[in-house]
């Protein structure tokens, strides 16, 4: 899929999102936006690291079944990287070197559950802890290298389904204008967000010491990676919407 015809997808869901409040039961819906940081993991970083986040960005629609259901669909944005460079998990990643970057552009839709009844003017509490789980897409355009002697260095992009889940806390400010502090994962079927391939002639090689005769690593063939699992990659952020239901009293089911 190339880039041209994957931003159109994406132009043409922001315009759906933007057209539901058009629709004779407009009422029931929500539209917002978010901003916050994003975070991958894989065979250069294995925890989340502080020190290597991107900025994340979204843009959704939200229809509101009752008070405790709700489904959110929208495109987010994220910036993801990750070098060997910046905190190496040993010396071997040191002398791999590997590193890149680049810009997930996500479409996807999750169920939100609200434990609390926060949307009825009746309710005694202003606030609801919630929890989601969905499914969605992604292309990552990225760029960078696989290890030291990366015959094939530079651009690259990669597809994938992801399965985002997590939770939040959202709080009613006014009748129609809602805030939200929401974090979570997002597990793709991919392990090469980070270019590391799962080519063997890309795998670390060992050579025989000149001097020594004795097998050493050649760290301008050194691409390991854990070939048993599949990138991640985290978020946490603030969000805004603006409701335009109408005040209802919708029955409320714990």
């Amino acid at each position: 899929m190339n880039k041209t015809r994957f931003y159109t997808g994406c132009l043409s869901v922001i315009l759906v999102i933007l057209g539901v409040v058009n629709t004779s039961n407009a009422q029931q819906y929500e539209v917002g936006l978010g901003l916050g940081a994003g975070s991958y993991t894989g065979d250069i970083i294995r925890t989340i690291d502080p020190t290597q986040l991107g900025i994340q960005g979204t843009l959704f629609g939200r229809r509101n079944f009752d008070n405790a259901w709700s489904l959110r669909a929208g495109i987010s944005i994220a910036r993801l990287n990750g070098a060997d460079s910046i905190r190496p998990i040993d010396p071997v990643a040191l002398a791999r070197d590997a590193h890149f970057n680049g810009t997930m552009v996500e479409l996807g839709a999750t169920m939100e559950f609200h434990f609390l009844d926060y949307l009825s003017h009746q309710s005694n509490t202003r606030f609801s802890p919630f929890g989601f789980f969905g499914l969605g897409y992604g292309m990552f355009f990225g760029n960078g290298q696989s290890y030291t002697a990366d015959p094939q260095p530079g651009s690259y992009s990669v597809g994938t389904a992801l399965i985002p889940f997590g939770l939040g806390i959202k709080y009613k400010l006014k009748e129609r204008l809602f805030i939200s502090l929401e974090g979570g994962a997002k597990a793709t079927f991919t392990d090469n967000l980070d270019k590391i391939s799962t080519d063997a002639n890309y795998f670390q090689r060992y050579r025989t010491d000149p001097g020594t005769g004795e097998q050493t690593l050649d760290p301008s063939a050194i691409n390991f990676g854990n070939h048993s699992d599949r990138d991640w990659y985290y978020f946490l952020g603030f969000t805004v919407s603006y409701s335009f239901h109408q005040v209802k009293c919708y029955p409320f089911n714990n």
